[in-house]
């Protein structure tokens, strides 16, 4: 799996400048949409938790601001999720030509899809740490922790990716199905409010969804300045890793025989 991606890296990134570049091309102003699209998202969500529903943030103060920044967090580590699970199962099935007619290393689609995903992350972060540093000043360090947190995160992401592009392949509902799932997780993941505001019995339950931890750590390393639970952490990232390779497995047993149903 890592020398797949080792080998060829020079492709995995060649095409995911490509492909984003390829998103905004013939559009008035290009890649300022995926500045704009975070910020927009950020606003929009603000105003109908704060000023809609009323919501405050528990343990935290009345400012919109913060529950903006607090929210915003979590979608960002969210997007990454359900974009690369909602195009997964058609990874392979718009690519058909390099299933028939070119040799092609096929299991790096899903690494691109990713790095697709990341760009946007990154764009996401730079809205965030705008608003951050107009209202609140510098950030904490721990932020530098960021990245550590996505991290198994990332693996995760890879390993339902490639289960889902290959199953995509022979069944064409998979995407309708990914699709129902990844709306439930937004609900039924901490996403729009902060684990330890359940009941105890509920909060067993919230930490089946896969984007849980993630989620929890981002807001405690970005915005309230603490440092990643490492016990927890380290669970998550051994999980990961077995469902990356699981997954990858499966893609690579499945492949062929993608020729013989598209």
């Amino acid at each position: 799996m890592i020398d797949t991606a080792w080998q060829n890296r020079g492709l995995i990134l060649a095409l995911t400048k490509r492909e984003v570049i390829g998103r905004y091309k013939g559009s008035a102003l290009g890649l300022l949409w995926s500045f704009f699209n975070p910020l927009f998202m950020l606003i929009v969500y603000t105003f109908v938790f704060s000023q809609v529903f009323k919501s405050r943030w528990p343990g935290g103060s009345d400012s919109k601001i913060e529950f903006a920044l607090l929210l915003f967090s979590g979608l960002m580590v969210f997007n990454l999720f359900s974009e690369c699970l909602g195009r997964a199962p058609g990874l392979v099935l718009a690519n058909p030509n390099y299933v028939k007619k070119v040799v092609f290393p096929l299991e790096i689609l899903p690494l691109v899809s990713l790095g697709s995903a990341l760009f946007h992350l990154l764009i996401s972060i730079g809205v965030w740490l705008l608003f951050f540093l107009l209202f609140f000043g510098a950030p904490h360090l721990t932020l530098l922790l960021f990245p550590l947190v996505i991290i198994p995160l990332l693996l995760l992401v890879l390993g339902f990716s490639w289960f889902l592009a290959s199953l995509g392949v022979y069944l064409r509902d998979v995407g309708q199905v990914v699709g129902i799932i990844i709306t439930a997780l937004m609900f039924l993941s901490p996403l729009f409010f902060p684990i330890t505001s359940l009941p105890q019995e509920y909060q067993a339950v919230i930490h089946f969804s896969p984007i849980t931890v993630a989620l929890e750590e981002a807001r405690q390393v970005m915005y309230w300045g603490n440092a990643i639970d490492w016990q927890i952490w380290s669970i998550y990232l051994v999980i990961s890793l077995f469902i990356a390779w699981l997954g990858f497995a499966w893609f690579q047993k499945t492949r062929r025989g993608f020729a013989d149903v598209m």
